[in-house]
C-alpha cells in the first residue's frame, strides 16, 4: 500500500469531478502533481502541490486556489482530520489515527508484497557490473561498484522486474598477453627457480601468481613449459580460469553471483567485431580519418595518421573514436561496441553498466555506440561508482597486502566481515566518493550504522523470545481497533515511506536510499523503545510480562520492513547480538 500514490489518484479524481461540474480548468495530462512527505516543521502527513501546478491556468493565486481544493479534498474522505495551506501554496493533509490502524492492518495482510510497486509495467534488465580484468583478485577498488550493481539488482528483483546481472570478461589483447607471460615465469620459477623477472613493468608481480601457477602445474603434468610460445594458447586459457575462478570467489564471498560471464575473445573469434563495423558503416558511422593528440598529451610526441573512426560527436561526444590501431588490431572500444550489440540483439527493455570512477569518460562514446546501433531507440544507462577512501584512527588506511599495489577484497571483508562491507559501501550515494571508516564500522553505537540497524531487529526479536514466538511467523489480525500514539504514529508514517522508498530507488537506480531510510526507521524504533525506561506504558512486556496484540502487530510491521531491506542490501539481521 502506497498511500501517497493512493492520495495522488484521490486528488486527481477530485480534480476530473472539479472540471466536469466547471469549478476547475485541467490541463490535457495531470503531470507535476505530486503527493510527497511535508518537511518535519508539519505536523502533517501528506503534502500536495497541486494548487501551484494548476493556478495559472485557472487565473488564481496557488494560495486562493489552495483553500478551494482543500475543502473539496477533505470533504471526500472521512479519515482526514484537518488540512492547512501553507505557503507557497501547499496542501497539507493530516490523518485521523484510525486512518493508522487501517494501515496496519492492511500492510499485515498483505505482508508479503508491502513496498512492491504493482501497477507499474514489468521490464526487462541487463546489469553488467565488475568486468575487471580477469588478471588477478578483486580490490577494494571493484569493490563499491560490485555491491552497487548487485543491490540494484535486487532492488529491481524486489519490484518484480526481470534482472539478468552480467560480468563482461576482457580476456582478449596486450594485458592478456603480459598477464599469461607472467603466470609462465611464475612456473619457470617454481619448476625451474628460474628468478622472475621484477624489472619488466609490463608484467604482473603479485604473490597471487604462485598459487595460479602451482595449480595450473598440478592439473596439467602432461604439459611441457619449456618454451613459451608453443603452450602460449593453452597457457592463456588456464590462467584465465585461474583468475575467474579468485574472481568468483571474491564475488561469492561479498555474496554476489552473475547470471553470464561473457568472453571479449569470443566475440573476436565469432567476428562480432567485423559485423557490428560493417552495420556502422553501411549506416555512414564509420571513416577513415585523423585524431588530434588527447588533451595532456605533447603535441610534438603525438603522431597523426590515418585511423578508422566512429562517429561519435554525432551523438555529442568530444570527438570521433579510434576503432583500429595502427597494427590493424582492434581496439578495446570496438570490441565494446561489438559487446553492446550483443547485448542489444538479446532485446532487453533498459542496458545498465556499473563503472568505475576512472571509466567515467568512457560513458559518452559507448553511449553514442548505442544509440547508432539502435537507431535512438535504446540508450544505456551508466552509473559511476566513486572513490572509496579507507580511514582508520582519523587517518588514511593501509592494510598489509600481499605484493602487488593494492588492497583485496579479501583484506577488507577478512578485517569488518561482509555485513559491514556490503553496509558501508552502500552508505552513500555512488556518486560520490565514501570513506570507509574502520572505527565507525566496528563500533556498537549509532555511529555504526549497520549496527544501529541490526541491533533493531534484535531487539523486536528478543521481544517475541520473551512470548516463545519467533519472529519470522506471522501474526493475525481478526477484530482490531486499537488506535496508536503520537509516537507510534510517527513510526507508521517512517513505515509508510518504504513503497515510495522502494519506487524512487528502483526507477533512479539509487539503492543507497534503503541504507539510509533503514536508519531512520531503526533510529526512530530506538527512541520508542527508551521511552519505556521511564513510561511503563510505553515498554512492549507489561508488568504481567505479557505482550498486547496490538503492540505485536506493531512490532511485526517493523521487524518485516527491516527484514526486507537488509535482505536487499544483502546483510544478515541477527536475532540475538
Amino acid at each position: 500500500m502506497n498511500i501517497f500514490e493512493k492520495y495522488l489518484d484521490n486528488i486527481k479524481k477530485t480534480l476530473l469531478d472539479l472540471s466536469k461540474s466547471g469549478v476547475l480548468i485541467l490541463p490535457d495530462a495531470l503531470d507535476g502533481i505530486t503527493a510527497e512527505i511535508p518537511p518535519s516543521k508539519f505536523d502533517s502527513d501528506i503534502s500536495t502541490n497541486v494548487a501551484m501546478v494548476l493556478s495559472k491556468l485557472n487565473k488564481k493565486s496557488p494560495i486562493d486556489l489552495a483553500n478551494v481544493l482543500s475543502d473539496e479534498i477533505k470533504k471526500k474522505d472521512e479519515l482526514i482530520d484537518e488540512i492547512s495551506v501553507v505557503k507557497p501554496g501547499f496542501i497539507n493533509i493530516k490523518f485521523k489515527p484510525i486512518f493508522w490502524t487501517n494501515f496496519i492492518k492492511e500492510i499485515i495482510q498483505n505482508s508479503r508484497s508491502f513496498g512492491i510497486n504493482n501497477i507499474e509495467n514489468k521490464k526487462n534488465y541487463l546489469i553488467e557490473f565488475v568486468s575487471a580484468n580477469p588478471t588477478g583478485p578483486l580490490h577494494v577498488g571493484h569493490c563499491r561498484g560490485a555491491i552497487l550493481g548487485d543491490v540494484i539488482a535486487n532492488v529491481l528483483l524486489f519490484n518484480k522486474h526481470k534482472v539478468t546481472k552480467e560480468y563482461y570478461v576482457n580476456d582478449y589483447g596486450n594485458q592478456i598477453i603480459n598477464f599469461t607471460k607472467s603466470v609462465y615465469f611464475r612456473i619457470r620459477e617454481i619448476s625451474y627457480n628460474e628468478p622472475f623477472p621484477n624489472n619488466d613493468e609490463n608484467l604482473y608481480p603479485g604473490d597471487y601468481l604462485i598459487d595460479f601457477a602451482k595449480n595450473i602445474l598440478e592439473s596439467n603434468k602432461d604439459i611441457d613449459f619449456k618454451d613459451f610460445d608453443n603452450i602460449s594458447e593453452k597457457l592463456t586459457v588456464l590462467s584465465i580460469e585461474e583468475a575467474l575462478k579468485l574472481i568468483k570467489k571474491n564475488l561469492n564471498s561479498l555474496g554476489i553471483n552473475h547470471d553470464n560471464f561473457v568472453s571479449e575473445k569470443k566475440l573476436v573469434a565469432n567476428q562480432e567485431v567485423e559485423k557490428v563495423i560493417d552495420i556502422l558503416q553501411k549506416n555512414k558511422f564509420v571513416y577513415k580519418g585523423k585524431i588530434k593528440a588527447p588533451a595532456g598529451e605533447d603535441n610534438n610526441n603525438w603522431v597523426e595518421r590515418e585511423q578508422l573512426l566512429f562517429r561519435s560527436t554525432d551523438f555529442g561526444d568530444d570527438k570521433d573514436r579510434a576503432l583500429q590501431k595502427s597494427d590493424g588490431a582492434w581496439t578495446y572500444f570496438a570490441s565494446d561496441v561489438a559487446y553492446h550489440k550483443n547485448k542489444l540483439d538479446r532485446n532487453f527493455d533498459y542496458l545498465i553498466n556499473i563503472l568505475g570512477a576512472d571509466h567515467a569518460g568512457y560513458i559518452k562514446r559507448i553511449s553514442s555506440s548505442v544509440e547508432a546501433l539502435s537507431n535512438s531507440k535504446n540508450k544505456v544507462i551508466c552509473k559511476v561508482s566513486q572513490l572509496v577512501k579507507l580511514i582508520k584512527d582519523k587517518k588514511p588506511f593501509k592494510m598489509s597486502k600481499r605484493k602487488g599495489d593494492y588492497i583485496t577484497v579479501d583484506d577488507l571483508i577478512n578485517e569488518v566481515g561482509k555485513d559491514a562491507t556490503r553496509f558501508i559501501m552502500l552508505n552513500r550515494s555512488s556518486d560520490a566518493e565514501l570513506d570507509f571508516d574502520f572505527d565507525n564500522v566496528i563500533e556498537k553505537s549509532k555511529d555504526n550504522p549497520l549496527y544501529y540497524v541490526q541491533y533493531c531487529y534484535a531487539r523486536i526479536a528478543s521481544v517475541f523470545r520473551h512470548i516463545d514466538r519467533d519472529i519470522k511467523s506471522d501474526v493475525k489480525i481478526d477484530k482490531y481497533d486499537f488506535e496508536y500514539s503520537k509516537d507510534e504514529i510517527d513510526i507508521l508514517k517512517k513505515i509508510s515511506e518504504w513503497p515510495k522508498c522502494i519506487d524512487v530507488s528502483s526507477k533512479k537506480l539509487e539503492p543507497h536510499r534503503i541504507p539510509t531510510y533503514l536508519y531512520e526507521l531503526a533510529s526512530l524504533f530506538h527512541s520508542y523503545w527508551n521511552l519505556g525506561k521511564d513510561d511503563a506504558n510505553k515498554r512492549f512486556i507489561n508488568e504481567q510480562k505479557k505482550i498486547n496484540n496490538d503492540k505485536l502487530i506493531f512490532l511485526k510491521v517493523i521487524s518485516n520492513v527491516i527484514k526486507s531491506g537488509m535482505d536487499i542490501v544483502g546483510v544478515s539481521v541477527p536475532e540475538k547480538m
